[in-house]
């Protein structure tokens, strides 16, 4: 008997709209156009093309590329779309603010010179209130994704520098990991541009010292593998880890600030990132030390959340865990609207064998104007992965064409 097709379990208005964005991202002539119309919305200082302040371009993105992509302007939005992703069989969600910052080179050269005042109440506060809003959202299990850019201007100039966070920061990120480790929500520290990366490293470390045990992880940094020095830096937190005696939570992602981070810093081509990405996943997951990460002594306790829309990847890391050869325990994610036939794979695999695969989906909530730059770096993430891209197109419309012959009676 034919095993179903594993996009079965979405709903027709997702499949329809999910074709509808792979064929503009994978589209030579519509997507240029597209970027270019998101990067205005993203940028504009103009109420007229503002979201939040025009119904009628708010309702048009709301039913298209927000719906696509976002979890909901409220709450119950929020709540309803999480409910509907675990009821098809997610293990959870990776839950974000919307709210952030990505700098021009102009900004970052004003950071360098450090003539950015303090803005607390306009930039700080908001952003912790709606951080720990978003932990409150989340469910013991989920994880939520902390962008420390949103935190503003002044949080930008001390990552900058390498500075500590200044103390209204700083009470407010203690109050966010808190939260979370009370409500058994676990944090994902997100990597950013390298104008602050290494300052988010500090910090990152800093946070796992307090909050991660010995045994658990409750804040995970994020580790990009397109970057030369990865395997070097991811080394060196692995050998803290294990000589102060904490579990190193890793988000491990091939990256996504390729259109902004000096490109001699990244792998020359994207064969040598996969190769990274691979070696590395295969290195934590089986707790010890190869190519290219490179240690002595023993191997730390690891939490990892394997983050990737390729599919090979994932079977190869499948390949690890079902082997019995697994260290670390693992969450495979993918972002909300995109690879969403790695992700229901993942969903439909290991059904009676007791080896089903933690999946989850990561999604940011905010308003419509709010999440416009996270829409623009999933189109600029789409551009640069035209081959991917193309290849969820065309599952996405094999199972039109599945879904219609069923409809007439000639599904196998």
């Amino acid at each position: 008997m034919r095993k179903p097709s594993p996009l079965s379990v979405l709903p027709l208005t997702k499949v329809l709209r999910s074709y509808m964005v792979t064929t503009i991202s994978s589209s030579p002539l519509l997507l240029p156009p597209s970027l270019a119309l998101v990067s205005i919305l993203a940028n504009t200082t103009s109420p007229a093309l503002n979201p939040d302040r025009n119904p009628i371009l708010r309702y048009l993105l709301k039913k298209t590329f927000y719906a696509q992509f976002c979890a909901g302007e409220n709450a119950a939005e929020v709540r309803q779309t999480i409910a509907s992703l675990k009821e098809i069989g997610f293990s959870g969600v990776i839950l974000g603010y919307a709210r952030e910052v990505v700098l021009t080179d102009a900004q970052t050269r004003d950071l360098a010179s450090g003539t950015i005042a303090e803005a607390v109440d306009s930039e700080v506060t908001p952003w912790a209130r709606g951080t720990m809003e978003t932990v409150e959202l989340a469910s013991p299990g989920d994880f939520v994704a902390l962008k420390f850019t949103g935190a503003g201007r002044q949080a930008l100039y001390v990552l900058s520098q390498r500075q500590a966070p200044p103390p209204a920061l700083a009470r407010a990120i203690d109050d966010i990991c808190t939260l979370a480790k009370a409500r058994g929500v676990r944090l994902l520290f997100d990597a950013e541009q390298q104008a602050v990366q290494a300052g988010i490293d500090d910090w990152t470390m800093e946070y796992m010292r307090r909050y991660n045990t010995a045994d658990h992880a409750v804040v995970y940094g994020t580790y990009q593998a397109y970057l030369k020095a990865t395997p070097k830096v991811l080394a060196g937190h692995l050998q803290t880890a294990r000589d102060e005696g904490f579990t190193l939570g890793v988000k491990l992602v091939r990256g996504a600030y390729l259109g902004s981070d000096p490109r001699h810093l990244i792998h020359d081509t994207k064969a040598e990132t996969d190769a990274a990405y691979d070696g590395i996943a295969a290195a934590l997951l089986r707790r010890q030390w190869s190519p290219p990460l490179e240690g002595r002594k023993g191997f730390p306790k690891v939490d990892m959340v394997l983050a990737s829309h390729n599919r090979e990847t994932v079977v190869k890391a499948r390949k690890v865990i079902e082997e019995g050869l697994r260290g670390t325990e693992v969450a495979f994610a993918q972002l909300q609207g995109m690879a969403d036939e790695v992700s229901c794979e993942l969903v439909a695999s290991g059904k009676g064998d007791g080896i089903k695969p933690s999946a989850y989906k990561y999604l940011v909530w905010g308003s419509t104007g709010e999440c416009m730059k996270y829409l623009l770096r999933r189109a600029h993430e789409n551009r640069d992965a035209v081959q991917r891209t193309r290849s969820g197109k065309e599952a996405m419309q094999a199972e039109l064409v599945r879904r219609v012959k069923g409809f007439f009676g000639f599904a196998g």
